[in-house]
């Protein structure tokens, strides 16, 4: 072994065992052990930040300027309306995501259907107070899973066809082809994933936190007469079950409806009084159809999706105390309209506009994000602090966006396009169309996702450049012996192996010309061993630095790196042992 390939393996160690016993980030973990192969000579600069100018990098990062676009305008929840009913269970739940999510991998590029799903997800398991841990990684499995389905599915599956074409073994797969070996597998791998969850996936939720002594607001909001709530009852609204909110009551003509059933129709201009926690008003915000009760939120000189909601102590010094809000001028003074407010958990039974303010009062306010640099040291507050993606939502433009993510789609699936182009062209017209803002898109943009994903590139070409690979590739086929049947599987494990801690890409493509000499060796066709190394490179279930899509849900499912391991290991074994049983027979190794 060489002293690059001796460095690179300690580094590939350390990088390794630092994300299984530590809760240190990836990003930083492997910026780490890139910045170690540079230093030491391993790489030069160009190799170890290829990764930051990669094309899948670029892709990864304009997709989520276009989800930023469906989640700005409330296409998002449009999305979880149509594809994602009320769970029974979480069995339930996950085949309701699973199945169609390995449908729409099948044809589409994983890393768009999985970034178009994260935040409804996360949207979903809150409101039906779901581990968000239970659905994130059958998210990206099934994405897997679907990709080994059809020749379009993944890359990887293009690239090794290319490689066949070009070494004259054969004319081409079919594009249904895959799907002998894909289907099954698959299936296999959704019961599998269903079956055994609650022992190998964790209860963990990531994003949600419970607060000891929370804030409840009551807030008044309005069913628009042109939106689509007159008509539907409570539940199928989505208003029955809001977490840590509930519908109090209804005003309608002036009548009061309490104890309000979830079979009750709405109409138009009902007013809806619920209470509840923070985090859930901004849920409100975000649901087609419902207005704040409050005119005084048109009367702002800003549009609404420049605005966002902001918390507010009304301090002792404040010029407004005792006054209501509506007397008070509260708008035109501080350009600001109050939503809600809070006090010492009392529940206020008044409109908005007749509550008198006292010092220690908390208030919702709607207000441009300058409120709170303005404010921050007035007198007037105690404290001021904006609330993280509260931006109202422009239902008018939820189409539009959704026509977007449809012709990108298309012209990829058709392939007038490359996914990269796509992607770029998808995020520019997200922004040009205003479907979302240039703040909003950089916010969206997950940086330490493709900071990980760019140095676990250059990690990879070290890994590939020194040898390390096919010296690993070469001693563990070699242990096989003469069984054909043995070799494949150790094609599968090494091929799995390398997957694990290179791009799925770079593992295929080290095991290739070592999967063509195997079967030239046993004098037998190509196309068993070639189809064996298709399924294991894309079979990366094992750790979640083994492809992009399992770094997508990382942090938005709160996992640790071990997490990977626990239900990956079983299902890689699962799809191994399939996939020897089935290429043999539907690709015979005599040829």
């Amino acid at each position: 072994m060489t002293l690059a390939a001796g460095i690179t393996l300690g580094v590939l160690v350390a990088v390794l065992g630092t994300l299984a016993a530590t809760r240190l980030a990836a990003d930083l973990v492997l910026m780490a052990g890139l910045v170690t192969l540079l230093v030491t000579g391993v790489i030069d600069p160009d190799q170890a930040f290829a990764g930051f100018s990669n094309p899948g990098v670029i892709t990864i990062g304009a997709f989520y300027i276009v989800v930023a676009g469906l989640r700005d305008t409330g296409a998002t929840q449009l999305l979880v309306a149509n594809l994602l009913r009320r769970p029974r269970s979480i069995g339930h739940a996950q085949r309701q995501l699973m199945l169609p999510t390995t449908l729409m991998s099948a044809f589409l590029n994983n890393t768009p259907v999985v970034a178009a799903l994260i935040p409804v997800i996360n949207d979903w398991a809150r409101k039906h107070e779901l581990p968000v841990s239970r659905l994130m990684m059958p998210l990206s499995f099934a994405a897997i899973l679907g990709g080994t389905c059809t020749l379009i599915g993944t890359s990887t599956n293009l690239l090794i066809n290319a490689l066949l074409i070009e070494r004259g073994i054969s004319d081409g797969l079919g594009m249904f082809e895959l799907a002998w070996v894909g289907v099954p597998v698959a299936i296999a791998g959704i019961v599998f994933i269903i079956a055994t969850s609650r022992w190998l996936l964790p209860n963990r939720d990531a994003a949600i936190t419970e607060l000891e002594n929370p804030r409840e607001y009551s807030v008044e909001m309005l069913v628009a007469a042109d939106g689509p709530l007159p008509g539907q009852t409570i539940e199928q609204a989505g208003l029955r079950q809001l977490p840590g909110m509930y519908l109090a009551e209804i005003e309608r003509d002036g009548n009061i409806l309490a104890a309000v059933s979830p079979r009750q129709p709405l109409q138009a201009n009902d007013r809806l009084v619920f209470v509840g926690i923070v985090d859930s008003v901004v849920d409100l915000q975000k649901i087609r159809g419902l207005l704040p009760a409050t005119r005084q939120i048109f009367k702002l000189d800003a549009p609404r999706p420049q605005r966002v909601l902001i918390e507010a102590v009304v301090s002792g010094s404040c010029p407004l105390i005792g006054r209501t809000i509506r007397a008070s001028g509260f708008r035109t003074q501080y350009n600001a309209v109050v939503l809600a407010v809070a006090r010492d958990g009392e529940r206020l039974n008044r409109k908005i506009g007749d509550i008198e303010l006292r010092p220690g009062d908390t208030l919702l306010l709607e207000a441009r994000p300058s409120f709170v640099q303005q404010q921050r040291h007035s007198k007037d507050f105690f404290l001021v602090s904006q609330i993280e993606n509260s931006n109202p939502p422009e239902h008018q433009k939820a189409y539009a966006a959704i026509a977007v993510v449809g012709v990108v789609v298309g012209t990829v699936a058709m392939g007038l396009i490359t996914i990269l182009k796509a992607s770029l062209l998808g995020a520019a017209a997200m922004l040009l169309i205003r479907c979302t803002t240039p703040d909003s898109a950089r916010r969206t943009l997950d940086w330490s996702l493709l900071i990980a994903i760019s140095a676990a590139i250059g990690i990879g070409a070290a890994v590939e450049d020194t040898g390390l690979a096919q010296g690993f590739a070469r001693a563990l086929v070699s242990l096989a012996g003469q069984n054909p049947y043995a070799v494949m599987a150790s094609l599968f494990v090494t091929t799995v192996s390398i997957s694990a801690v290179v791009t799925n890409n770079a593992a295929a493509v080290i095991m290739f010309p070592i999967a063509i000499s195997l079967a030239g060796g046993f004098d037998a066709s190509a196309m068993p061993y070639a189809i064996v190394v298709i399924v294991g490179a894309s079979a990366s279930f094992l750790t979640p630095i083994g492809y992009q899509t399992n770094l997508m849900v990382y942090g938005p499912g709160g996992y640790r790196f071990t997490d990977f391991l626990r239900l990956g290991a079983p299902l890689t074994a699962l799809v191994g042992v399939m996939t020897i049983a089935i290429v043999p027979w539907v690709w015979p190794l005599g040829g």
